[in-house]
């Protein structure tokens, strides 16, 4: 049996400050290289923002320096503000590496704040939780196409840790690479609660979201000549980047949507946005797709 071994949290410090407009660029897009920064954008008269600052300070606080949050008051600090879009507060942006990386707004149950803090602290890394070996003896396998032997391996992995978040989306993809859906997604749904919200299900989730939709995607050939015969037909350019997606090309598709939101960023709910960090949850945070994406992305919501 392997012991499982772990580091103490450090401790919170300076972990929660108070943000404007001249301090955003080094308080928020330069610290987020080091460790994922929240910002909390909110105002005096606010009444939800009473509610959800205590709450997200005490989230922050609990995650042990994994995570910083910045507050700013937007009728002081007007300017990232706007740029960011917030239309109502309180609003909450979470940066990793310089780009905005998810956000919400209005104020939430206690349980949902902990969860998205705990999902932009785990951007940073994660620490040391044992089982190491086994798992990249599992991730091997599957990325050489073992996926029945990987999910031999990951479930054993499991049965030492019934929490190991990573085994656990590990399994699913096993299945997904065995293209079997309803198995990866009843996986997903048995996992427990304490990890239902782990960046790792995450993205499992996302991928499992996008096989559903590559198999009702529509023919490539056909929707690329219907984008280029109507450029402004956005449900045919959001129909290519499924069907590119499905067809394996991933850069294709996030070119697509990025394409499509920068025509259109509210068409359809904001339906190109929403796709997009499907895509970037579904793939490796480091990836050099999501990363370029997410870049691009934010230079569009910046413009």
């Amino acid at each position: 049996m392997i012991e499982l071994g772990g580091t103490p949290a450090p401790a919170a410090g300076d972990n929660i400050i108070d943000g404007s407009d001249a301090t955003f660029m080094q308080d928020v897009i330069e610290a987020s290289q080091a460790v994922p920064v929240i910002v909390d954008f909110w105002a005096p008269w606010c009444g939800p923002c009473k509610t959800l600052g205590p709450a997200i300070e005490a989230a922050v606080t609990k995650a042990g320096g994994r995570v910083k949050l910045v507050k700013i008051d937007v009728d002081a600090n007007p300017g990232y503000a706007g740029q960011l879009r917030v239309q109502s507060i309180p609003t909450v942006y979470a940066f990793h590496n310089g780009q905005p990386v998810d956000a919400f707004q209005g104020a939430l149950p206690p349980s949902e704040i902990d969860a998205f803090v705990e999902k932009v602290a785990a951007l940073g890394g994660e620490p040391d939780n044992g089982l190491q070996d086994a798992v990249d003896a599992a991730q091997t396998m599957l990325d050489e196409g073992a996926a029945a032997d990987a999910a031999e391996t990951f479930a054993a992995i499991l049965q030492e840790d019934p929490n190991h978040a990573v085994a656990y989306a590990g399994l699913v993809q096993s299945y997904l690479a065995l293209n079997d859906i309803d198995q990866a997604e009843a996986i997903l749904n048995g996992a427990p609660a304490e990890i239902s919200t782990h960046p790792a299900l995450e993205a499992v989730h996302a991928q499992i979201a996008l096989a559903r939709e590559a198999a009702n995607a529509g023919p490539l050939d056909e929707l690329s000549a219907a984008v280029a015969a109507d450029p402004t037909d956005h449900q045919a350019r959001f129909d290519l980047a499924i069907a590119q997606h499905a067809a394996g090309q991933t850069e294709a598709a996030i070119d697509s949507l990025l394409e499509l939101f920068r025509r259109d960023r509210e068409w359809n709910e904001e339906a190109a946005k929403t796709q997009l960090f499907k895509i970037f949850d579904a793939l490796d945070a480091k990836d050099p797709l999501a990363l370029n994406g997410r870049r691009k992305l934010s230079s569009l919501i910046f413009a």
